[in-house]
């Protein structure tokens, strides 16, 4: 219902004063984590510490790390492996990039590279895209290098002669 407003006078109705946010606190800020210089993936990495001794099959979608004693198979497809100093892997290995830094018994195929450092020793057939193997490392067995287009072609093989 219409009310008038008393001697003339016009209505109005106050204004609301606009609401002006709170200052909240600065969230803390997480320091950043340092990358590694050679890794293209973004997430976490397993590791396994050098107290523990697995006996199998390893397979995941995470780069891994690994200090401990393994026996067995291990597939990382897409991801890097690295064994660690105290590392003692006597295993097939199948992944896009491996790191020898401590012993490693078995056949390596990786996608990308293999990198044996100074400390490291691999006995085993390699085969991958790019091989790096540093003074000091020990390696005893084949080599494969394969080409991106899928083709592979063995370091063992002789050149074949080029017709003039």
């Amino acid at each position: 219902m219409w009310k008038p407003t008393q001697s003339g006078q016009p209505s109005t109705t106050p204004t609301p004063e606009p609401i002006r946010p709170t200052p909240t606190p600065a969230a803390p800020v997480e320091p950043a984590r340092a990358a590694t210089s050679s890794s293209s993936s973004v997430g976490e990495q397993a590791t396994i510490g050098k107290g523990l001794f697995i006996k199998g099959e390893i397979t995941g979608s995470e780069s891994q790390y690994i200090d401990g004693k393994i026996e067995g198979t291990i597939n990382l497809p897409g991801n890097r492996l690295t064994v660690g100093r105290n590392g003692q892997v006597n295993a097939s290995i199948n992944a896009r990039e491996i790191v020898v830094l401590g012993k490693v018994r078995g056949n390596v195929a990786a996608t990308d590279r293999v990198d044996i450092r100074a400390e490291g020793s691999l006995t085993g057939d390699v085969a991958a895209a790019r091989i790096s193997i540093e003074d000091g490392a020990f390696f005893k067995g084949g080599i494969d290098i394969k080409k991106p287009d899928g083709k592979s072609s063995s370091v063992s093989e002789a050149p074949k002669p080029i017709a003039v």
